[in-house]
Protein backbone atom coordinates (compact mmCIF):
# COMPACT_ATOMS: atom_id res chain seq x y z
CA UNK A 1 0.00 0.00 0.00
CA UNK A 2 1.13 3.59 -0.66
CA UNK A 3 0.40 6.22 1.67
CA UNK A 4 -0.04 10.01 -0.04
CA UNK A 5 -2.00 11.91 2.42
CA UNK A 6 0.05 13.77 5.18
CA UNK A 7 -3.02 12.31 8.55
CA UNK A 8 -2.69 8.70 6.94
CA UNK A 9 1.25 9.21 7.08
CA UNK A 10 1.39 10.68 9.97
CA UNK A 11 -1.38 7.98 11.60
CA UNK A 12 0.64 4.97 10.42
CA UNK A 13 3.83 6.40 12.01
CA UNK A 14 2.88 6.70 15.28
CA UNK A 15 0.72 3.51 15.37
CA UNK A 16 3.07 0.76 16.87
CA UNK A 17 0.85 -1.41 14.96
CA UNK A 18 3.01 -0.48 12.29
CA UNK A 19 7.21 -1.78 12.51
CA UNK A 20 10.37 -1.40 10.32
CA UNK A 21 10.64 -4.65 7.96
CA UNK A 22 12.58 -6.91 9.93
CA UNK A 23 16.36 -7.13 9.71
CA UNK A 24 18.17 -10.26 9.72
CA UNK A 25 18.91 -11.57 13.37
CA UNK A 26 22.01 -14.42 12.81
CA UNK A 27 24.57 -12.11 10.52
CA UNK A 28 28.15 -12.79 11.45
CA UNK A 29 29.25 -10.51 14.51
CA UNK A 30 30.68 -7.44 13.56
CA UNK A 31 29.28 -6.68 9.68
CA UNK A 32 26.56 -4.28 9.04
CA UNK A 33 23.90 -6.86 9.09
CA UNK A 34 24.60 -7.68 12.73
CA UNK A 35 24.74 -3.61 13.52
CA UNK A 36 21.59 -3.43 12.08
CA UNK A 37 19.88 -6.01 14.29
CA UNK A 38 20.93 -4.39 17.43
CA UNK A 39 20.21 -0.87 16.83
CA UNK A 40 17.37 0.87 17.89
CA UNK A 41 16.29 1.89 14.23
CA UNK A 42 15.02 -1.39 13.19
CA UNK A 43 13.59 -2.79 16.48
CA UNK A 44 10.61 -2.75 17.91
CA UNK A 45 8.39 -2.50 21.31
CA UNK A 46 10.64 -2.23 24.76
CA UNK A 47 13.76 -3.21 22.60
CA UNK A 48 13.33 -0.30 20.51
CA UNK A 49 12.40 1.93 23.52
CA UNK A 50 15.11 0.83 26.02
CA UNK A 51 17.71 1.17 22.86
CA UNK A 52 16.47 4.71 22.09
CA UNK A 53 16.70 5.40 26.01
CA UNK A 54 20.88 5.20 25.38
CA UNK A 55 20.37 7.72 22.79
CA UNK A 56 18.44 10.36 24.21
CA UNK A 57 20.54 9.94 26.88
CA UNK A 58 24.14 10.45 25.17
CA UNK A 59 22.21 13.50 23.29
CA UNK A 60 21.27 15.10 26.26
CA UNK A 61 24.73 15.71 26.93
CA UNK A 62 25.92 17.59 24.00
CA UNK A 63 25.35 21.56 23.66
CA UNK A 64 24.07 22.01 19.97
CA UNK A 65 24.93 25.26 19.82
CA UNK A 66 28.76 24.57 20.78
CA UNK A 67 28.26 21.74 17.97
CA UNK A 68 27.38 24.18 15.47
CA UNK A 69 29.93 26.94 16.32
CA UNK A 70 32.20 23.34 15.93
CA UNK A 71 30.82 22.78 12.72
CA UNK A 72 31.09 26.90 11.95
CA UNK A 73 35.14 26.68 12.85
CA UNK A 74 36.01 23.16 10.90
CA UNK A 75 34.28 24.32 8.21
CA UNK A 76 36.53 27.66 7.82
CA UNK A 77 39.10 25.65 8.44
CA UNK A 78 38.59 23.78 5.18
CA UNK A 79 37.96 26.22 3.29
CA UNK A 80 33.95 26.27 3.29
CA UNK A 81 34.16 22.11 2.47
CA UNK A 82 31.09 21.48 4.87
CA UNK A 83 31.14 17.62 3.68
CA UNK A 84 32.16 15.41 5.97
CA UNK A 85 31.87 18.33 8.95
CA UNK A 86 28.49 17.09 11.27
CA UNK A 87 30.26 13.69 11.26
CA UNK A 88 33.14 14.59 12.47
CA UNK A 89 31.82 16.99 15.28
CA UNK A 90 28.88 14.81 16.13
CA UNK A 91 31.61 11.96 15.84
CA UNK A 92 34.64 13.78 18.53
CA UNK A 93 31.51 15.16 21.00
CA UNK A 94 30.60 11.56 21.35
CA UNK A 95 34.08 10.75 22.01
CA UNK A 96 34.80 8.96 18.79
CA UNK A 97 38.07 9.89 17.69
CA UNK A 98 38.22 8.81 13.93
CA UNK A 99 34.69 8.47 12.51
CA UNK A 100 35.64 8.81 9.13
CA UNK A 101 34.53 4.52 8.31
CA UNK A 102 30.92 6.22 8.93
CA UNK A 103 30.31 7.14 5.25
CA UNK A 104 31.39 3.68 4.03
CA UNK A 105 29.43 2.12 7.09
CA UNK A 106 26.17 4.70 6.43
CA UNK A 107 25.90 3.66 2.37
CA UNK A 108 23.79 0.61 3.30
CA UNK A 109 22.86 1.42 6.97
CA UNK A 110 19.09 1.92 5.31
CA UNK A 111 19.10 -0.89 2.96
CA UNK A 112 21.46 -3.15 4.57
CA UNK A 113 23.08 -3.70 0.97
CA UNK A 114 26.02 -1.82 1.84
CA UNK A 115 28.93 -4.82 0.82
CA UNK A 116 32.21 -5.43 1.93
CA UNK A 117 33.38 -1.44 2.45
CA UNK A 118 30.34 -1.31 4.63
CA UNK A 119 31.47 -4.76 7.10
CA UNK A 120 35.19 -3.24 7.25
CA UNK A 121 33.92 0.10 8.13
CA UNK A 122 31.71 -1.14 11.19
CA UNK A 123 34.50 -3.49 12.17
CA UNK A 124 36.53 -0.11 12.31
CA UNK A 125 34.01 2.12 14.42
CA UNK A 126 33.18 -0.60 16.87
CA UNK A 127 36.69 -1.18 18.05
CA UNK A 128 36.77 2.32 19.04
CA UNK A 129 32.99 3.24 19.72
CA UNK A 130 29.62 1.92 21.08
CA UNK A 131 26.69 0.83 19.21
CA UNK A 132 24.41 3.75 20.72
CA UNK A 133 27.10 6.14 19.18
CA UNK A 134 27.79 4.12 16.32
CA UNK A 135 24.13 4.30 16.07
CA UNK A 136 23.98 8.28 16.12
CA UNK A 137 26.49 8.84 13.82
CA UNK A 138 24.97 6.29 11.12
CA UNK A 139 21.34 7.97 11.42
CA UNK A 140 22.51 11.54 11.18
CA UNK A 141 25.69 10.94 8.58
CA UNK A 142 23.61 10.90 5.02
CA UNK A 143 20.03 12.56 6.61
CA UNK A 144 21.85 15.53 7.67
CA UNK A 145 24.40 15.89 4.49
CA UNK A 146 21.45 15.37 2.45
CA UNK A 147 19.44 18.48 4.27
CA UNK A 148 22.10 20.90 4.37
CA UNK A 149 22.70 19.90 0.46
CA UNK A 150 18.95 20.48 -0.44
CA UNK A 151 18.51 23.64 2.13
CA UNK A 152 21.88 25.34 0.44
CA UNK A 153 19.94 24.56 -2.76
CA UNK A 154 17.34 26.55 -1.95
CA UNK A 155 18.81 29.85 0.31
CA UNK A 156 18.72 33.31 -0.43
CA UNK A 157 19.86 35.67 1.42
CA UNK A 158 18.53 36.79 4.58
CA UNK A 159 16.76 33.44 5.63
CA UNK A 160 16.47 32.41 9.26
CA UNK A 161 18.30 28.96 9.14
CA UNK A 162 15.94 27.19 11.33
CA UNK A 163 13.24 28.59 9.24
CA UNK A 164 14.79 27.75 6.25
CA UNK A 165 15.87 24.01 7.46
CA UNK A 166 12.36 23.54 8.75
CA UNK A 167 11.04 24.29 5.30
CA UNK A 168 13.55 22.15 3.55
CA UNK A 169 12.75 19.14 5.51
CA UNK A 170 9.03 19.90 4.24
CA UNK A 171 9.64 20.51 0.62
CA UNK A 172 12.63 18.76 -0.32
CA UNK A 173 13.28 16.51 2.57
CA UNK A 174 16.68 14.06 2.84
CA UNK A 175 14.25 11.05 2.93
CA UNK A 176 11.95 10.44 0.18
CA UNK A 177 10.48 7.46 1.18
CA UNK A 178 10.30 5.35 4.32
CA UNK A 179 8.55 1.68 4.50
CA UNK A 180 6.45 -0.18 7.53
CA UNK A 181 5.31 -3.67 8.02
CA UNK A 182 1.55 -3.93 9.66
CA UNK A 183 1.28 -6.71 11.71
CA UNK A 184 -2.13 -7.50 11.46
CA UNK A 185 -1.75 -8.09 7.94
CA UNK A 186 1.88 -8.54 7.24
CA UNK A 187 1.48 -6.19 4.34
CA UNK A 188 4.05 -3.74 3.67
CA UNK A 189 2.94 0.25 3.67
CA UNK A 190 5.21 2.81 1.88
CA UNK A 191 5.00 5.89 2.96
CA UNK A 192 5.58 8.75 0.15
CA UNK A 193 7.13 11.80 2.88
CA UNK A 194 7.38 13.93 -0.52
CA UNK A 195 3.41 13.58 -1.27
CA UNK A 196 2.38 13.66 2.12
CA UNK A 197 4.51 16.67 3.11
CA UNK A 198 3.05 18.57 0.23
CA UNK A 199 -0.56 17.79 0.89
CA UNK A 200 -2.45 20.58 -0.33
CA UNK A 201 -5.30 19.98 2.27
CA UNK A 202 -2.36 20.74 4.92
CA UNK A 203 -0.21 22.95 2.78
CA UNK A 204 -2.33 25.12 1.04
CA UNK A 205 0.25 26.71 -1.95
CA UNK A 206 2.26 23.10 -1.54
CA UNK A 207 4.66 22.91 -4.42
CA UNK A 208 6.11 26.76 -3.48
CA UNK A 209 9.41 26.87 -1.63
CA UNK A 210 8.11 29.53 1.12
CA UNK A 211 10.29 29.61 4.34
CA UNK A 212 9.75 32.91 6.18
CA UNK A 213 12.39 35.36 6.69
CA UNK A 214 13.95 36.38 9.91
CA UNK A 215 11.80 38.45 12.10
CA UNK A 216 8.58 37.05 10.16
CA UNK A 217 5.70 35.58 11.60
CA UNK A 218 4.92 31.97 10.81
CA UNK A 219 1.62 31.87 8.81
CA UNK A 220 -1.13 29.23 10.04
CA UNK A 221 -0.30 26.94 6.92
CA UNK A 222 2.78 25.30 8.47
CA UNK A 223 2.07 22.15 10.07
CA UNK A 224 4.10 19.11 10.94
CA UNK A 225 6.85 17.32 9.07
CA UNK A 226 5.78 13.89 8.67
CA UNK A 227 8.61 11.46 8.89
CA UNK A 228 10.99 13.19 11.03
CA UNK A 229 13.83 10.51 11.24
CA UNK A 230 13.17 7.49 13.32
CA UNK A 231 15.86 6.57 16.08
Amino acid sequence: MLITRHADASAVLADPRYVPPPVAQDAPEGTLAWLRARVSRFSTGTTHDERRLDLVALLDGIDPAGLRADARDLTRRRGGDWRGVPTTVLGAALGVEDASPVADAAAGYLSGSGGPAADTAVAKLLASAGIPEITLLLQAHTATETLIEHALRHRTPGQDVDALLRETLRHDPPLTVTRRVDTLTGDEVTIDLVSANRDPSVFPDHDRFDPPTAGTPRTPRTRRTAGAPRT
